[in-house]
C-alpha cells in the first residue's frame, strides 16, 4: 500500500517537473513541428513565445502623445467627391462654390524641435495650418515642403521638448506583422485601430498622369477621414508608415488602408529640412514585370524581378553599363520583386549615392556600380536648346514674337517645368518673368545671379502665359 502511495507521488512529482520544464522552454521561445498524419498529409504545431502575442499596451501609449490633429483653412473651391475607387480621405466636400473651408487631418511629431509630417493632400491649398497635441495645446504650422510625388508634407511649430515616434525599418515589416494606426477620423482625437500588414509594395491606379512613387503598405486596421497624416506604429512603438488612404466605394473604411513607408517618409522630409525641396535618386530605365513568356525566353528560373525594356542615353544605369534585356533582379542586395519595389529602394538614396546592381544577362548574373543621378539641372546648366536650368524648370530669354505679342520689352521665358522650387511656387510654362526680387530682368543669368544674392527668398513678377499679371516666391 505504501509502495502504491509513493509510486503515485513521485509519478505526480516527475509530471510536474517536466511541465514546468515545457512551460519554461515554450514560454519565451518559438518552435515549430512538422508531423505528418498516417494518409501521409503534414500539419504543423507552433509554440509561439509570450511575447510574439499581439500586445499593443506600450505601443500605443508611448506613440498617441506625438500623434497630432491638424485643421486646415482654405479658400480654395471645394473638391468634389472623386469618382475613382481611390479616396484621398480629406474632410467633406461641400460643393464647388469658392468659399473657406475647413478640413482636418493627422500628423506625427517626429523631431522635438516641433518638425511634424503630415499628406500632401491635407494641407493642399491651405491658407492657413493649426496643429493640436495631444493635451490640446493648439499651434499654427508653417509649411516647410512638401512632396506631391509620395503625398508627403512637412510642418513646423514653435515649440520644443515635444514627444516623438521614431523611424522604424519599414523593410523589415512582416506579412501578418501586428501594427496600429492613430489619427483623428471624423475629428474623434487620438483613435488608435490594430491590424495586420496584408501587403507591401502596393501602387494604386493613377487617374493624373502625374508623377507618382508608390509603394504603399496594405494593412486591414481601420482608418477613415481623419486619418490621413497619421501614424502606423509597430508593436515596438516605431513608425513604419504614414496612413494616407483606403479604398472604398462609399469614402469610409470598407477593410484596406494604406501607408507610405517609413524609409521612404524618412528621405523626403530629411530633403525637406536641409534642402527645401526632394533630391530624388534617377536610375533612369524604362522597366516592366517579368511574366512567364519572359521567363521562358531568358531561361529565368522565377519571374521576379523586372525587364528592362529601354535605358535613358546617358542616364544613370547607360553610365553603369546596363543594357536593355537585362533582367534587374537586386539593388544593393535587396531583391527586387516589380517596379514597385524598384522605386522604394532608388527613393533611398539621393542623387549621387552609388549603389550595386545585380542582373541577369545571358542566363548569367552580373554585377554593375550605378551613380545616381538627379532630377534637377544644377541652376546655370545650359540645355541643348540653349535654355538655362533654374530651380527645376528650363528658362531663356523670351523670343521677340513673345514679347511683342504681350507689348514687351524684355523678359524670361518659362519654357519647361521640372520637379523642384519654382514648380511648386506656382510658377507655369509660358510665364514671362519681368521683376525678380523687384530688379528687371531680361536674361537667365541676371535671374540666376539675383538669386544667388537673395539671402531668403526669391519673388518673381510676370505675365502668365494667358496675358494676365502673376506672382510667385518661394525660399531659398
Amino acid at each position: 500500500m505504501k509502495k502504491g502511495i509513493l509510486t503515485v507521488l513521485l509519478s505526480a512529482f516527475v509530471g510536474g517537473l517536466t511541465a514546468f520544464a515545457v512551460v519554461k522552454t515554450t514560454d519565451n521561445s518559438q518552435s515549430q513541428t512538422v508531423q505528418i498524419s498516417p494518409d501521409g498529409s503534414s500539419y504543423r504545431t507552433v509554440n509561439l513565445a509570450q511575447d510574439n502575442w499581439p500586445d499593443f499596451t506600450y505601443a500605443a501609449e508611448s506613440a498617441v502623445d506625438a500623434v497630432v490633429y491638424v485643421k486646415v483653412t482654405s479658400t480654395q473651391a471645394a473638391r468634389q467627391t472623386p469618382n475613382s475607387i481611390l479616396d484621398f480621405f480629406f474632410g467633406y466636400p461641400d460643393g464647388g462654390q469658392q468659399r473657406e473651408r475647413v478640413g482636418s487631418g493627422s500628423g506625427v511629431i517626429i523631431r522635438e524641435d516641433g518638425y511634424i509630417v503630415t499628406n500632401n493632400h491635407v494641407i493642399d491649398g491651405a491658407t492657413k495650418i493649426q496643429v493640436t497635441l495631444n493635451n490640446n495645446q493648439t499651434y499654427d504650422a508653417t509649411l516647410v515642403g512638401t512632396d506631391p510625388a509620395t503625398d508627403v508634407a512637412l510642418l513646423k511649430i514653435d515649440a520644443s521638448g515635444l514627444p516623438i515616434i521614431p523611424f522604424g525599418d519599414s523593410s523589415k515589416l512582416r506579412l501578418g506583422e501586428w501594427v496600429i494606426a492613430i489619427g483623428s477620423p471624423y475629428d474623434l482625437r487620438s483613435t488608435i485601430t490594430a491590424g495586420i500588414v496584408s501587403a507591401k509594395g502596393r501602387s494604386m491606379p493613377n487617374y493624373t498622369g502625374e508623377f507618382k512613387i508608390e509603394s504603399f503598405i496594405q494593412t486591414d486596421a481601420a482608418v477613415n477621414p481623419g486619418n490621413s497624416g497619421g501614424a502606423l506604429v509597430d508593436k515596438a512603438g516605431n513608425l513604419v508608415g504614414i496612413n494616407t488612404a483606403i479604398i472604398s466605394q462609399t469614402g469610409s473604411y470598407a477593410g484596406y488602408s494604406f501607408a507610405v513607408p517609413s524609409n521612404i517618409v524618412k528621405k523626403i522630409v530629411y530633403d525637406l529640412m536641409d534642402f527645401g525641396s526632394v533630391k530624388r535618386a534617377l536610375l533612369g530605365i524604362t522597366m516592366q514585370p517579368v511574366d512567364d513568356k519572359i521567363a521562358k525566353e531568358m531561361k529565368l528560373s522565377s519571374v521576379n524581378g523586372v525587364y528592362i525594356v529601354e535605358v535613358s542615353e546617358k542616364g544613370a544605369a547607360d553610365k553603369a553599363g546596363i543594357k536593355k534585356g537585362d533582367v534587374l533582379i537586386a539593388i544593393d542586395s535587396l531583391k527586387v520583386t516589380d517596379g514597385a519595389s524598384v522605386q522604394e529602394i532608388v527613393s533611398r538614396f539621393s542623387p549621387g549615392d552609388k549603389a550595386q546592381l545585380t542582373v541577369i544577362r545571358d542566363g548569367k548574373e552580373k554585377v554593375f556600380e550605378v551613380t545616381f543621378q538627379g532630377t534637377e539641372r544644377e541652376n546655370g546648366a545650359v540645355a541643348d536648346d540653349g535654355s538655362v536650368a533654374f530651380y527645376g524648370a528650363s528658362i531663356r530669354t523670351a523670343p521677340k514674337e513673345t514679347l511683342k505679342k504681350y507689348g514687351l520689352k524684355q523678359g524670361v521665358e518659362i519654357v519647361e517645368l521640372g520637379p523642384g522650387k519654382m514648380r511648386e511656387s506656382g510658377a507655369s510654362e509660358g510665364f514671362i518673368i519681368l521683376y525678380v526680387n523687384d530688379k528687371p530682368v531680361k536674361s537667365p543669368e541676371e535671374i540666376i545671379e539675383i538669386a544667388k544674392a537673395s539671402k531668403r527668398a526669391v519673388f518673381i513678377e510676370g505675365v502668365t502665359a494667358s496675358g494676365r499679371t502673376g506672382y510667385f516666391a518661394f525660399g531659398i
